[in-house]
């Protein structure tokens, strides 16, 4: 197909087969046949799923799955699976679990596991007095809401509470009505939209005003994971090391340029459990940033102080919202791998270990850049994906990056040279 004349215009490609799709986009992007081999391998995901998942499947897009090791959480020693492709994500928190292991570990706390939903109501005459009138039905919300899903119900879950506010917004007032649910197992993404949906119609009638709006809130500050640990002094290098890891979050807590990366470091360890066990990663690491900015400042999501015997300690407070029903968690074999490796049996206990992550991976990082500077450490497992782009196969991956490393150069160009030294008998 000449360039000049191909067209993204292709009727009726939501209906044709993976295979026949990818053949489509292969002559589009002449593809060459084992490019095009490569996309229609998906690996562990069968292609018949995948073309259920998602729209217009042609392949997938395999990430490495790998399994963090040292890591006990509340007293049970558990195995961490993480699908990333960053390298040293996984090390972190291997080395973060190890030191602190022998002194108990992390301990971990959940505030519940409650979404919320949110109708938005404009053009109300009096809103302050509709904000009361929707507050009053408050018996009629809950049979409203709970009659949605008696499945949730059976579970021990449904409506909770009701918060009505009215804010002033650059269109005028309008009045904002949560549903607080309780979604027990589930991420509660579709329970709490389809109770706003069915609720929408009472709202605009008890207010006399429009209705708009009718969706969760990716802030889910119902559903805070928590988790703290202790680093003893030995464990971790002395009082020095100690100072540095503080310093480097108070740097975080009063700065947004350095709190983005310091919080998207926690997020290396978290999303990667998140995607492991087929869970969003856009809307826990949505919530994530939204909760780091709740007192109108971007700062940490972690806390790291020093303890009464002079010890390292760390904590962490994070919106959760997680589960292990529905969409990709129950579908995609490898989440279950996940789950079954985890050996989880609540999304509680889920959330609750993927709280420990994020503070494990936040340790390593802080002590990285406390100590050698996050190069050394991180450049050592670059290296590695330099020279494989570089050609090195097999054992030449290992002895390029050695020399990379040892040169303090960690370069395509250089690492082609080295190969190519090496091959002559260099």
């Amino acid at each position: 197909m000449s360039h000049s004349r191909r067209s993204s215009r292709i009727p009726g490609f939501h209906r044709k087969p993976p295979r026949e799709r990818l053949q489509i986009v292969a002559d589009f992007a002449g593809l060459d046949a084992e490019t095009a081999a490569r996309l229609a391998d998906t690996g562990g995901l069968g292609l018949d799923l995948a073309d259920h998942l998602i729209e217009n499947v042609v392949g997938s897009m395999n990430v490495p799955l790998g399994i963090a090791t040292n890591m006990k959480v509340d007293g049970e020693d558990v195995l961490i699976p993480m699908a990333t492709e960053e390298s040293s994500v996984v090390a972190a928190v291997c080395n973060a679990a190890r030191q602190c292991y022998d002194a108990g570990g992390f301990t971990t706390s959940l505030s519940g596991t409650l979404m919320i939903a949110q109708i938005q109501t404009v053009g109300v005459a009096d809103p302050y007095a509709a904000r009361l009138r929707i507050l009053e039905r408050r018996d009629d919300v809950k049979a409203v809401c709970d009659g949605c899903d008696p499945v949730l119900l059976k579970f021990g879950g449904g409506f909770r509470d009701l918060e009505v506010r009215v804010l002033d917004t650059l269109s005028g007032p309008m009045v904002i009505t949560h549903l607080i649910v309780d979604t027990r197992d589930a991420m509660g993404a579709n329970a709490v939209n389809t109770m706003a949906e069915t609720l929408a119609p009472h709202i605009a009638q008890w207010t006399g005003g429009r209705v708009y709006l009718r969706i969760l809130s990716n802030l889910a500050d119902r559903r805070l994971a928590r988790a703290r640990a202790v680093w003893p002094l030995e464990a971790i290098g002395g009082e020095e090391v100690r100072d540095g890891i503080i310093g480097a979050y108070h740097l975080a807590a009063a700065d947004p340029y350095r709190a983005a990366t310091h919080n998207k470091g926690i997020m290396n360890g978290i999303s990667a459990v998140v995607l492991a066990t087929g869970n969003d990663t856009r809307a826990v690491e949505a919530g994530a940033h939204a909760y780091a900015a709740r007192a109108g400042h971007y700062g940490s999501l972690t806390r790291f102080e020093r303890t009464a015997d002079g010890h390292l300690s760390g904590t962490i407070e994070i919106p959760m919202a997680v589960g292990l029903i529905g969409g990709a968690t129950k579908l995609h074999p490898t989440a279950q791998a996940s789950l079954k490796i985890l050996g989880v049996t609540s999304a509680e206990r889920l959330a609750r270990i993927i709280a420990a992550v994020g503070l494990a991976q936040n340790f390593s990082a802080l002590k990285a850049l406390a100590t050698t500077g996050i190069q050394k450490g991180h450049m050592a497992l670059h290296a590695q994906n330099i020279a494989l782009v570089a050609g090195a196969v097999g054992d030449e991956v290992d002895r390029v990056a050695r020399i990379l490393v040892e040169r303090g150069t960690v370069r395509q160009d250089v690492a082609q040279a080295v190969l190519e030294e090496l091959r002559r008998g260099g």
